[in-house]
């Protein structure tokens, strides 16, 4: 019998990042000027920034 792919036996962990301020990180897509930017924005104290591991 065939095994299943090591693809599928990889398990998905999901990282959520908090603020300083207590909030959760999201990821947002924007379209600006042509080209497509990916922002981490705080729910809580709206600070933006590029990436969210910039957070602490």
């Amino acid at each position: 019998m065939a095994d299943a792919s090591k693809n599928s036996r990889k398990s998905v962990a999901t990282q959520k990042f908090m603020c300083s301020c207590g909030g959760e990180v999201s990821m947002k897509t924007l379209f600006d000027v042509g080209k497509i930017k990916n922002i981490a924005e705080c729910q809580k104290c709206k600070r933006v920034e590029r990436r969210p591991k910039d957070f602490n």
